[in-house]
């Protein structure tokens, strides 16, 4: 396809060539005429009479526009798109503090089909990874970004109209800068800030101070959620007991007092203030909590909150949640999720639903800012990559009054992406198993802890047991090379998968079968397992990580691959000793294997295993043993 612009605003130009040279389109005399010009604030999009038109109310309407033209006028029909953009700002949330840190290739890659889609922000979450002069333990081997990165990041945001902006802690979740012995002077808890120290408050103005330099925007993210161990620790020593809300509130506003002074516009996450309200700190989103008005009237109100939500799907709660904060008398940002967190896949049977109606009831309730997090909790298997599918539902609801087609959705992230929807949808299905609630809303994760727990131990043997969990992953590892396209740019992310299926279907139920051979004196089976089958579940294993691996090192920086390295390292190892152990009985060297000996028990009773069934279980240590992974008795 060739398009000829007349006119083109010089600002376009940059952002232009990149898109065109990614869609395989190219700039010439003879192509399409194509008239590129301002609007009142729609985004206006047609071709007729063989001459194309975009109109565009702002910079990044255009490259939207500029994808809708390729992606509708390369049969030559003519049609028409008005759109009216419904949230002012709209864009992903990227964590880069769980050890996946983007390269800046990535992102420049990432931007690219950000600005197809037609979102216009991207906000960066950095605990720890970026760097502050003076501090050279903050970061420290954790692939920080440089000032430098930042503003590279940024120039080439703004070529695309999409403004960056950085999200950092000022309180709380700084357990991996707090964990260094040298900087135990700026520690209450394992991951609070010890505030009302002159040291902490030039730290976090160091903290500011650096962050927001490398960036345009005026806005920053000052974190403060999850906040619970407040004045719990070092603080509660020297202060004795000080109300959490006094001590928070106290410290806000000396983050406040200096993003004044350097003209920032900051906002913070909402849920530790309903939590304080709540009384308890527990179910602080149900819906009998009120904020008192004294917590209201002592709130500053030049901070916008944001409210996160990422799991309810019915509208009476995203209604009555909003309806809790607005006595607080702060603008309001919404930030609902993608969920990547804690899988190998997406969650995207929730994901879909809960954004469809959260984001239908934020234009309901007027809430123009929203956002789509990513978090990489415990260590980042997944990547913000195969969450493209959801965050093309957050861009197409920005441009609908209602809800957007599915049909839309579909063909808009396979033009913006080369993936069909279809294909992303497989993932879901790491984790949406036998056991499972309906859609997965309850956030079952067991693509993670079947690859993890150990043959011996099988700690989540009883969970699973009776459910056909082997079968399941032989037909979605079928399922998924069906779907793939080797000559789509973004084919490479299913290998894992793929591969990840191919592993579980060897492994999901080896345990169960291990005991039930063991306590019936099937030594056949016994042998047959420790020679054929663990073997071939380790070198699926290998394959699997070699896979990871090279998608980990294509799109991530290095530092933290080496947490999933070890994590991979040890499901081969205990393979290997479970092999060495059922042999050593089997051929009489041992009376006994004392793991099987053991009773099995159900891993919990909570609702979201359901008493029994696929379940969740967020951390690695608690998935490969019950015993002592690490026992920190604050040393510091």
């Amino acid at each position: 396809m060739k398009l000829h612009f007349q006119q083109l605003a010089p600002e376009l130009k940059p952002g232009l060539e990149l898109l065109l040279k990614d869609l395989g389109v190219t700039l010439a005399e003879d192509g399409m005429k194509v008239s590129a010009a301002p609007s009142e604030g729609e985004l206006l999009v047609g071709l007729k009479g063989g001459e194309a038109y975009i109109r565009y109310g702002a910079k990044h309407q255009f490259f939207r526009g500029l994808g809708l033209l390729v992606q509708k006028g390369r049969t030559g029909e003519e049609f028409e798109i008005r759109e009216k953009q419904q949230f002012d700002t709209i864009g992903p949330m990227f964590d880069l503090s769980r050890n996946g840190v983007l390269t800046v290739e990535s992102f420049r890659f990432m931007l690219r089909k950000l600005a197809l889609m037609g979102l216009n922000t991207v906000m960066l979450y950095l605990e720890d990874t970026y760097e502050i002069e003076g501090e050279p333990y903050f970061g420290y081997m954790r692939g920080r970004y440089s000032a430098a990165e930042l503003k590279e990041i940024d120039d080439y945001a703004d070529q695309f109209g999409i403004e960056a902006f950085p999200s950092i802690q000022t309180l709380a979740h700084l357990e991996e800068f707090l964990k260094w012995e040298p900087v135990k002077e700026y520690k209450d808890t394992k991951g609070a800030l010890l505030v009302g120290t002159e040291k902490t408050d030039r730290l976090v103005e160091n903290m500011i101070r650096s962050v927001s330099s490398p960036f345009r925007s005026s806005k920053i993210h000052i974190g403060m959620d999850e906040a619970e161990e407040l004045g719990r620790g070092k603080y509660l020593d020297r202060n004795g007991h000080v109300s959490r809300f006094d001590i928070m509130t106290e410290h806000l506003e000396k983050v406040l007092s200096l993003t004044r002074r350097l003209g920032l516009k900051p906002m913070m996450w909402s849920d530790m203030f309903l939590k304080l309200a709540s009384g308890s700190g527990e179910d602080y989103y149900k819906h009998d909590t009120q904020i008192p008005e004294e917590m209201a009237r002592r709130i500053p109100k030049d901070i916008d909150l944001v409210y996160w939500d990422y799991n309810h799907v019915e509208s009476e709660d995203y209604e009555v949640l909003i309806a809790k904060h607005r006595p607080l008398g702060n603008n309001l940002v919404f930030a609902g999720a993608v969920w990547v967190f804690n899988t190998f896949g997406v969650n995207y049977g929730l994901s879909l639903p809960a954004t469809d109606t959260a984001l239908a009831v934020c234009k309901k309730e007027g809430i123009k800012e929203v956002y789509a997090t990513m978090w990489g909790d415990d260590g980042m298997e997944s990547n913000p990559y195969i969450a493209f599918l959801g965050l093309q539902l957050y861009a197409e609801h920005a441009y609908t009054e209602g809800s957007p087609d599915e049909k839309v959705v579909a063909e808009r992230v396979k033009f913006c992406t080369g993936i069909d929807a279809d294909t992303y949808l497989q993932l879901k299905y790491l984790d949406e198993t036998p056991g499972a609630e309906p859609n997965n809303q309850k956030q079952s994760n067991p693509s993670k802890f079947l690859l993890y727990q150990d043959v011996l131990l099988g700690l989540f043997d009883k969970q699973i047991e009776g459910l056909p969990m082997n079968e399941h992953y032989a037909k979605l590892e079928k399922a998924i090379a069906e779907r793939r396209n080797p000559e789509a740019e973004l084919d490479y992310l299913f290998e894992v998968p793929q591969k990840l299926a191919g592993v579980l279907k060897l492994k999901s139920d080896i345990g169960i079968v291990l005991k039930r051979a063991y306590d019936s004196k099937d030594i056949a089976t016994l042998k047959q397992a420790a020679s054929e089958t663990l073997p071939a579940i380790a070198q699926s294993v290998r394959e699997l990580r070699a896979a990871h691996r090279a998608q980990w090192l294509s799109m991530f920086k290095v530092f933290g691959w080496e947490v999933i390295d070890i994590r991979y390292g040890g499901v081969i190892n205990r393979l290997d000793t479970a092999s060495m152990r059922i042999m050593d009985y089997v051929e009489g060297r041992i009376g006994q294997i004392e793991e099987l000996e053991q009773e099995r028990l159900v891993y919990s009773t909570t609702n979201r295993f359901n008493n029994k069934g696929a379940g969740w279980c967020s951390y690695y240590y608690r998935m490969a043993s019950p015993n002592v992974f690490f026992h920190v008795l604050n040393p510091f």
